[in-house]
């Protein structure tokens, strides 16, 4: 296990602090804001910070001779459904329940690497599952039975997280001989592109300028969540150990509740309590035990 500098702990740590407060940070930005328009102005203020730091790394920001069909393919998961569902998503439920559904990730990435590509779980990989499964179905009920519920924000976040989830795998068994921080250029570049046409179909008719706490979410999307998170979370991604990196997720949706709680005021009920509860055994399950072996080798 490589072990972490003083320096890396304090990037984890931070890093962790913003992915975990930017869901109520988010959830301000969209309650009065077109949600898509706002997710595509924060990509546009993190694009120049990805490039700039690309190039203080000396990445070569090339995209290798045929590959970008491949580029492409990941960007579609990891990016473009995550991120446009994510926002529609956080519009619709409260920002504590949208963080804890949204981490089910781990959990679908498992999934889809059993579906397909015909991996097998370990047994506790199947135990998370199932926990994780409960989770999101306690909170699903307790949208349903709310008067001024949103279950299909549920719905909505739980794909967002499953998109995320095969996005990872794929990830992980596409071989693409590019830097890490240059692919993560290129796929937030398409996906931006295309959230732009989305925006402007859909949202254009609802386009104002934003008000200053909506320039402040914007501010802090495009230069702390995808400019200094994205590029400090794949450099320390090639060094982490794996324990480290998984508490660090584990802890982003507990952020996420009591910040929203802190922040906006949102008052969780015991089905958020048991649900992350829940959802949280479920992630240790999966990123905390081998994940298995291929049925065919």
């Amino acid at each position: 296990m490589t072990s972490l500098s003083r320096k890396d702990w304090i990037l984890l740590v931070l890093l962790t602090l913003c992915w975990g407060v930017n869901w109520p940070i988010m959830k301000m930005a969209v309650r009065d804001f077109p949600p898509l328009t706002f997710r595509t102005i924060s990509m546009l203020g993190g694009l120049p910070v990805i490039f700039i730091a690309a190039r203080m790394q000396s990445a070569s920001l090339a995209i290798p001779a045929g590959k970008l069909g491949q580029v492409i393919k990941l960007a579609i998961p990891n990016m473009l459904i995550w991120h446009v569902l994510i926002i529609l998503g956080v519009k619709m439920l409260s920002s504590g329940r949208a963080a804890i559904l949204g981490y089910t990730m781990p959990v679908w990435a498992v999934l889809c690497a059993l579906i397909f590509f015909r991996e097998r779980p370990a047994p506790a990989a199947w135990l998370g599952i199932g926990l994780a499964l409960g989770g999101a179905l306690l909170l699903l009920s307790s949208e349903i039975v709310t008067l001024t519920g949103q279950p299909m924000g549920s719905v909505v976040v739980l794909l967002a997280a499953a998109g995320w989830g095969y996005g990872t795998v794929l990830m992980k068994r596409t071989q693409l001989d590019m830097p890490t921080i240059s692919l993560t250029f290129w796929m937030l570049l398409l996906t931006t592109i295309v959230m732009i046409v989305v925006a402007f179909a859909f949202e254009r008719h609802a386009w104002r300028m934003p008000s200053s706490i909506e320039w402040q979410a914007i501010i802090y999307n495009a230069l702390i969540i995808f400019g200094f998170a994205h590029t400090v979370w794949f450099k320390l991604a090639r060094t982490l150990p794996p324990i480290a990196s998984s508490l660090s997720v584990m802890m982003i949706p507990v952020l996420g509740v009591f910040s929203g709680a802190w922040l906006l005021n949102e008052t969780p009920h015991w089905q958020d309590y048991a649900a992350m509860g829940l959802i949280l055994v479920a992630m240790s399950t999966v990123l905390l035990k081998p994940r298995g072996v291929p049925i065919n080798k």
